[in-house]
């Protein structure tokens, strides 16, 4: 059965086009969630008129696309989660949870069907995920997992940082180390004497 797609249907096409589709998908779907209408000559006539805005919407949509993939492929989100022993997770991390993040940490929202990510992951640790904007435009955010702990090290050490950096200059140490052989680290902290 052919029908005119109204707005954009992910693996089938998008808004103004023709497609061919199962008489069933069709009227189970398509029509009656109004993604499309039927290919009938006063329709097919309708889009010939459309054609130019549905352009200038497309035109539109891609630049918005082409801008968001280029803010995701720049992008880092963090995933906090419960972890056993040699960095297994309690659970998973799933589509749903990194569109979630995006949405939270970098204030754009995405549909969870439009997360790629595949099979869902189950181990600490840094994944490049790929995220379908529009049509055949893809845009990469990096997804790092990261266990509660390992959290709670991270914060500390940036209260940390933040606390030195606020620390007047009459107040500094002077920190000296070197790092041995087994990889540890020998530190001496003496205070600055102005």
């Amino acid at each position: 059965m052919k029908v005119i797609l109204l707005k954009e249907l992910q693996g089938k096409g998008g808004e103004g086009d023709v497609i061919d589709v199962n008489r069933g998908f069709a009227n189970n779907f398509l029509l009656t969630q109004g993604y499309a209408v039927k290919a009938t000559p006063g329709n097919l006539k309708q889009l010939e008129e459309r054609k130019k805005n549905i352009a200038k919407r497309e035109e539109t949509r891609i630049a918005d696309a082409n801008a968001l993939a280029e803010k995701l492929n720049d992008a880092t989100v963090r995933v906090i989660a419960q972890v056993g022993e040699e960095g297994v997770l309690f659970g998973s991390v799933t589509a749903p949870l990194v569109a979630d993040a995006i949405a939270e940490q970098l204030d754009i929202e995405i549909d969870r069907r439009r997360v790629e990510l595949g099979k869902p992951i189950k181990m600490t640790g840094t994944y490049q995920v790929p995220v379908s904007l529009y049509r055949d435009i893809k845009g990469t955010v990096t997804v790092i997992v990261a266990g509660e702990s390992e959290a709670e090290e991270a914060i500390d050490a940036i209260e940390e940082a933040i606390e030195i950096a606020e620390t007047p200059a009459d107040e500094m140490v002077e920190v000296d180390g070197e790092v041995a052989a087994d990889g540890t680290v020998e530190v001496e902290v003496t205070e600055t004497e102005e």
